[in-house]
């Protein structure tokens, strides 16, 4: 062991020799479970690291503390083992093996695996984007909005009448329509002044919804910036028309496939509202605002589900 409140670590031909003296060895596969059904290591039992029940199952494989537990992972660029292996040292466990370079060094050392398909080979979580032309589903698509002044957060929705992306060659064009006589706000839920404060943003102090019933978004490119798919790994670009005025406008996006074959968008951004000659209440047009003092940057989560 490393230290006492360490773990040790096994390469793939000590935990081989191992298996080979039919040592009764603990080995844990902390991948999901149909990962381990297609292929596991011979004698692994699965307790997916993912699961809120993870501790409970291990314990339910290992009452002992003192026994050897051999945890392995799906390679040494994922974190699963090494979480599961602190999980383990934080439950009283003392004697904690991590397999380094889990199951791909396993594998590549020529080792054999059990399970449904052991010789299919799987590279992990990655974006595929395909060729194709998509069309925005609205009722899964929703754009959450925030607004600021010195004493109030407001926060609401606007959702999409239309929308469609064509992906060609891994560059993006698209056209999203914004019903802005959707609005809705939801901090003030029961309260008297949420329909006034709903009114008071479609009319033309803001958003004019009466004269500009629509707000539209034209995608110019979008750039991959990276292969994460929880942070942002795609730059948009593109040019929104809000108010009768048209300006560009850039912003990081999270790309996402979905088990249903659609694509799914996630943003979070700010933009400067009085850019589009929404100027109520800002200090840079109006002096002395009071109460009426309105913080000019509107604060955009953005969702887009495509088919």
């Amino acid at each position: 062991m490393e230290d006492a409140k360490s773990f040790a670590k096994i390469t793939a031909e000590e935990l081989y020799d191992k298996v080979s003296q039919k040592t009764s060895l603990i080995i844990i596969d902390t991948l999901p479970k149909e990962l381990f059904d297609k292929r596991h290591l011979p004698g692994a039992q699965n307790a997916c690291v993912f699961q809120v029940v993870f501790p409970s199952e291990v314990q339910a494989i290992a009452p002992d503390r003192d026994r050897e537990v051999i945890l392995y992972g799906s390679s040494s660029a994922s974190h699963d083992s090494v979480t599961a292996a602190e999980k383990l040292v934080r439950l009283g466990y003392r004697k904690v093996f991590v397999l380094t370079g889990g199951l791909a060094a396993w594998r590549q050392a020529g080792y054999p695996l059990k399970g449904n398909d052991p010789d299919s080979v799987d590279d992990g979580d990655h974006l595929v984007l395909d060729d194709r032309s998509y069309i925005v589903d609205i009722e899964k698509s929703i754009i959450e909005w925030t607004g600021r002044n010195p004493n109030m957060t407001h926060n609401g929705t606007l959702r999409l009448l239309r929308g469609d992306i064509t992906i060609q060659q891994g560059s993006f064009n698209g056209t999203f329509e914004i019903d802005m006589h959707s609005l809705k706000n939801m901090n003030l839920e029961g309260n008297e002044w949420q329909p006034v404060l709903v009114a008071h943003l479609k009319s033309d102090d803001f958003f004019f919804a009466e004269k500009f019933p629509t707000a539209r978004f034209t995608i110019d490119a979008a750039r991959k910036i990276g292969e994460s798919l929880t942070a942002a790994n795609f730059e948009v670009e593109g040019a929104l028309e809000l108010r009768g005025l048209r300006n560009a406008m850039k912003f990081l996006a999270t790309i996402n496939n979905l088990s249903d074959g659609a694509i799914s968008a996630e943003a979070h951004f700010d933009f400067d509202r009085t850019q589009w000659k929404i100027i109520y209440g800002s200090s840079r047009y109006f002096e002395h605002l009071g109460m009426h003092l309105v913080f000019d940057p509107i604060s955009i989560g953005l969702r887009i589900v495509a088919r």
